[in-house]
């Protein structure tokens, strides 16, 4: 399975193509994207790894991460989607799907984020998965408003690799 095509009015969420690799790059090199993501800028080969892995997702899991892109102009925006990661977190913290996304600074501040991570959600709600959630570091208060505003509610604290994050749950 790939990775099914969804369009909002502004976005498309489309499958990885090989061709997405410079803009990924450059998004996942800006500091600013990685501040809570990580903490550190990705090297070109991790973010192809990274790319493998989303795409490679959708073939043994069902769902997984999509490219992030403007609809009319086909502007990379960023990535978002479900993972199943195997990170050790807590499963009563952390069931079903986890959602994630990381957008370009570009993009920030418009609502891109909110929408494209809606209408991933619109989809997951018409597969048989009864819960999403995620994990965000409480200094993320840009993606904590994006969670909340898609109905995640907070069921706990954990580590993740040795940083503080929030766990939320969605029922769906």
């Amino acid at each position: 399975m790939i990775a099914p095509v969804l369009d909002t009015p502004r976005l498309r969420l489309r499958p990885v193509e090989a061709s997405d690799l410079d803009a990924a790059a450059a998004m996942w090199a800006d500091e600013g994207v990685v501040r809570y993501i990580g903490g550190k800028p990705r090297t070109r080969q991790e973010v192809w790894f990274a790319m493998l892995r989303g795409a490679g997702l959708w073939m043994l899991k069902g769902y997984g991460y999509w490219v992030i892109t403007d609809r009319e102009t086909g502007e990379f925006y960023g990535e978002a989607g479900f993972a199943d990661f195997h990170r050790g977190l807590p499963a009563d913290l952390v069931p079903g799907p986890e959602a994630g996304w990381a957008f370009a600074s570009n993009t920030w501040g418009r609502g891109i984020a909110t929408e494209a991570v809606a209408a991933m959600h619109t989809w997951l709600e018409t597969q048989a998965f009864r819960f999403s959630s995620c994990v965000i570091e409480p200094a993320n208060k840009a993606s904590v408003r994006v969670a909340q505003k898609l109905g995640y509610v907070p069921t706990g604290d954990t580590l993740l690799a040795g940083t503080p994050v929030t766990a939320y749950r969605r029922g769906v």
